[in-house]
């Protein structure tokens, strides 16, 4: 299991100035099923299209094989995947029906067969969008919309970030800061991942930026640090590989896939590390 750490900010106030970034685009690939996020090991990306997922050779950008669940399947929202060790570990919902319904998907990378899942049935929090790993645990993204798929009670400024032990037990969670909220309204964090320097990196549901946040050390808001302008349409990312500031993201509406390297990011403190959602 990949293992990283998400770091404590220090001396930064909810109200700081985030940076202004801008990241560099390394190799473009065509794929016709990126509508929805991409996914990343070694030697193949994955993208991803609600109930299908095409997987991809990145020496050569060719289709390898893909999985197709149907469009009247039990699986309807992919929203996005990420490769641990052999397993592709999606994301899934019943969006946009309501009540919101979540599930986490798995399937073999090697053979592209469904392998497991885990249900959430019914949550609070919305519809899950994005999963990653935290040392001792994991971290998911939920989302609300102020438009379609939401419910009537609930604007897109619920979405929010949750912790989990091993087992899926919630262990605590964390609110977007409103001016994300606001710009990624009417939609959520479609994607998100733990960095390399143990930030929080989301993407909204199409502009083309990227936010890195940190864990606050007192309330319930993530700190915005950086805004990184890049060359995809929001949706779900990958980093590439653990101490690498390679992410592949994608381009829905041109329908490609991007290998893209993110600046560093500066201003916070690597004095105290998340663990297991207690600090």
């Amino acid at each position: 299991m990949r293992v990283v750490l998400f770091l404590f900010t220090a001396s930064l106030a909810p109200w700081v100035q985030a940076e202004e970034l801008a990241a560099r685009t390394l190799r473009v690939y065509d794929s016709s099923d990126a509508d929805q996020g991409v996914a990343v090991d070694r030697n193949y990306f994955f993208a991803v299209d609600n109930w299908v997922i095409a997987k991809h050779s990145r020496a050569t950008g060719e289709l390898v094989a893909r999985w197709d669940g149907g469009e009247r399947g039990p699986i309807q929202h992919m929203n996005s995947c990420i490769v641990l060790e052999n397993i592709l570990e999606c994301a899934h919902s019943n969006y946009p029906a309501t009540p919101m319904a979540s599930s986490i998907e798995m399937f073999d990378s090697k053979t592209m067969t469904h392998v497991g899942s885990h249900s959430f049935g019914l949550t609070d929090e919305g519809s899950i969008t994005w999963t990653d790993t935290i040392d001792g645990g994991r971290v998911a993204g939920f989302a609300h919309y102020a438009e379609n798929g939401g419910e009537p009670f609930k604007d897109n400024s619920y979405g929010a970030v949750v912790t989990y032990d091993t087992e899926w037990r919630r262990t605590g969670g964390y609110a977007f800061p409103p001016e994300i909220s606001l710009r990624m309204a009417p939609h959520a964090a479609s994607g998100g991942a733990i960095g390399p320097d143990g930030l929080l990196y989301v993407l909204g549901h199409d502009r083309p930026e990227m936010y890195a946040l940190a864990k606050p050390r007192m309330g319930p808001y993530l700190i915005h640090l950086a805004t990184i302008v890049l060359a995809a349409e929001g949706q779900a990312f990958s980093f590439e590989s653990r101490g690498n500031r390679n992410v592949w993201v994608i381009d829905r509406r041109q329908g490609k896939v991007r290998q893209i390297e993110l600046p560093p990011v500066r201003g916070y403190d690597e004095s105290g590390v998340f663990r297991s959602g207690k600090p």
